[in-house]
Formats: structure tokens, sequence, C-alpha cells
């Protein structure tokens, strides 16, 4: 007869729940900032995603919107770690004004993250701390065929040595400066510490989870209008632009942004202005009634500011 496994296999629900509040894309934690939503999958329900909603509102107190799922993940990093399955999801949503009781906290994810933030161009923490380690990374390769290959995936993924910075590359990014031993978690894997690097850690594999949720969103916006998610039902056109330069991490041209807008149709005037603001009033938007019932029609690439 055969014995049965010593360990079961447990999947694990995770949750990526985006925001941006003021200009700042946020993601819904747990564990004082260290931890995504999550908990186990039970039979009691009818599907992932409503184990996912149960766990999310049961630890956070918040329901979720839009959720799509992301990847499945096997995290090694747990004594169990063979027999955990951590299946991710994205959801978008809006930060309640009331903050969350307990441990639950909205962050901001460039504090996980804070080389992928270039809306003011290239953040000093890239030529500081990441690429000087890096490059000690690639010289100390065994030979030459090896130090050629970091060589390429520094400059493609870090736009070094004069290749262009793609803001989708938020994972490879990551898996990067994990295997150069240069995130915290790489450690917790016995990978020798290169060096420390601004950016906070979380806990298991919720990291790489978390930049596996930022690269989707950061796709997605440019060819499906879901940033409506992310928005009231009225806003002015410069705050739908810094929502999505929240998300992008990049500068968006502004007349290009809004002859965008005008040219897809997502948007349509409310005939309301801003009130109370400092500066000149602002005309209203809201999304157009066909583009909410759909929510899957194509645009066009979103007009980033390269040159930023």
């Amino acid at each position: 007869m055969t014995e049965a496994p010593a360990h079961a296999l447990h999947a694990e629900l995770v949750a990526v729940l985006a925001a941006v509040s003021l200009g700042q894309p946020r993601v819904l934690t747990t564990r004082c900032g260290q931890a995504l939503p999550a908990g186990p999958f039970q039979m009691l329900h009818r599907s992932l995603q409503a184990g996912l909603r149960s766990w999310v509102e049961t630890q956070t107190q918040h329901s979720l919107g839009y959720v799509e799922q992301l990847y499945t993940f096997a995290d090694r990093e747990r004594p169990e770690a063979a027999h955990v399955l951590s299946i991710s999801y994205l959801g978008l949503t809006c930060e309640p004004e009331q903050p969350p009781q307990g441990d639950t906290s909205w962050q901001d994810w460039y504090s996980y993250f804070p080389w992928e933030d270039w809306r003011d161009g290239p953040p000093a923490v890239l030529a500081q701390h990441i690429l000087p380690p890096l490059q000690a990374w690639v010289d100390e390769a065994s030979n030459t065929a090896l130090r050629q290959s970091r060589q390429a995936r520094v400059a493609i993924n870090f736009g070094a040595d004069g290749q262009a910075w793609n803001e989708d590359l938020v994972l490879q990014r990551y898996e990067l400066l994990f295997e150069a031993g240069l995130v915290e978690e790489a450690t917790r894997r016995g990978i020798a510490a290169r060096a420390s690097l601004p950016g906070r850690a979380m806990q298991h594999d919720h990291r790489r989870i978390l930049a596996t949720g930022i690269a989707r969103l950061r796709a997605k916006i440019k060819y499906r209008p879901v940033v409506f998610e992310l928005m009231p039902p009225e806003f002015t056109l410069l705050q739908l632009q810094q929502t999505v330069e929240a998300l992008a991490g990049r500068g968006l041209h502004k007349q290009n942004f809004r002859r965008l807008m005008e040219q897809q149709h997502l948007v349509e005037e409310t005939g309301a202005m801003t009130a109370g603001a400092a500066g000149r009033p602002a005309k209203l938007f809201r999304f157009r009634s066909d583009v909410l019932q759909e929510r899957a029609i194509t645009g066009s690439k979103l007009p980033l500011a390269r040159g930023a």
C-alpha cells in the first residue's frame, strides 16, 4: 500500500488589491505592510475567486470589485515550501477614506520598488544603489559567455548601456535582483547578500507576487481602459492622467494624452466644473456609459514620455 505524503498540498489565495490615491499607486497589505491579503482555499468555497473574496473581506473588511487571476507560484521559502501553491489575483478598487482596522493598511507600492518610479526621470536609487552592485555581479561571472549574458540582462531590464527603460519588466527586474542577491528575500533562500537596496521586503514570496500584479496592470492599461476601475465617478483630465502616470511610473505628454482620450471616445464631459480647489476651475469628465458596459474596448498605446 502506498503511504500518504507527510504533508498535503495546500493552495493559498493571494490578492494584489490596487488603488490610486492622491496621485500615488497603493496596495492593500496585512501584517503592517509585510504581506498581501491571503488565506487558504477551502472546499466550502464555490470557486477560487469566491474563496479570495471571502478571505480578503474577512481580513481587511474591504470588498473586492474587478478581479482577474495572475499566476500560480510555488513558495519555497517556508518550511512546508514544496507543499504550498500561491494562486494570485489582481483586483482594482478605490481606497476608502476610512483607514482599515488592525494590521491591515494601504501602502505606496513604490516603497517596495523605488526603482520603478520614473515619473520625474531616472530615480537616484538606480545609479547609486542598483547598477554598481549589478555590474560587480556581472564581472564575477565565471566565463565570457555568462558575463555577456548577465550584461545583456542588466542592460535590457534596467535601461543600461543605451537601452530604453521598459516599464513593463517589473517582475524580470525583481527576479534579476533576487538572483544577484540584492533583495532581502534572496538571503532567505541562501543566496549571499551582495548589498542592501532601498525598498521594503515582504514575507514569503509576496513581493514577487506584487511585482507580477504591477507588471500586469502596467501592460493592461495600454490596451484596455481598466483605469476607470480606479477613478471616482467624476474626475478631471489631469486627475486621470496622474492616475495613469502613477501606475505606469512614467510621465505622459499632456496634449498627446488628451488627444488620445478624444480619439478613443473613452470619456465625456459632465457639464460641471471643479469647485473649491486652488487655481482655475477645470471641467469634470466621466467614462462613457458604453465603455463602462463593455469594459473591453481596445485603445492605442499610451503616449509615454520616453525622454523623461
